[in-house]
């Protein structure tokens, strides 16, 4: 008997001190103040990181040279309590049209005002060869934590 072990999805849960509507909307249209600069598939050092507002619309990076690098698109805008993302970045940090996994995202109010955001990174086990590896950086510390950590001081700043 053959069996395959996937990898887990990754779940990260942090509580912001500001309400859904903010930490949607720094999440979302404000990307570009909190995505790290270092995370790029881009040639070129990463200038600009943009959600575009809509379902359907393109999540992406634009490089210094202009040039746009496509890392999916919005599956669901459902400001401000959901957000899901197609994330078509392949383990060696490509991008890859026909690879799904997806991010999605929630925001629930909490009594004191603010945000309870849960989030996760699913169906990794899509990233076929690689993929263990590439979990393995999204946990590390410059992964999906470190980053997230970035998104909670822009929404309580």
């Amino acid at each position: 008997m053959n069996q395959t072990i996937q990898p887990a999805a990754i779940r990260k849960s942090l509580t912001v001190a500001a309400p859904p509507q903010k930490a949607f909307s720094v999440f979302t249209e404000g990307f570009d103040r909190w995505w790290p600069k270092s995370h790029t598939i881009g040639t070129a050092a990463l200038k600009q990181a943009i959600i575009e507002p809509r379902q359907g619309g393109r999540w992406y990076g634009v490089d210094e040279n202009g040039h746009e690098d496509d890392w999916g698109e919005v599956l669901a805008w459902e400001p401000p309590a959901r957000l899901l993302l197609a994330w078509r970045i392949n383990g060696k940090w490509t991008y890859d049209p026909s690879l799904l996994t997806e991010i999605e995202v929630l925001f629930k109010a909490t009594a004191d005002g603010g945000t309870q955001v849960e989030f996760e990174h699913r169906h990794l086990e899509r990233m076929g060869e690689g993929a263990a590896e590439a979990r393995a950086a999204m946990e590390s510390p410059g992964g999906w934590g470190g980053i997230l950590d970035g998104f909670k001081q822009a929404a309580e700043s």
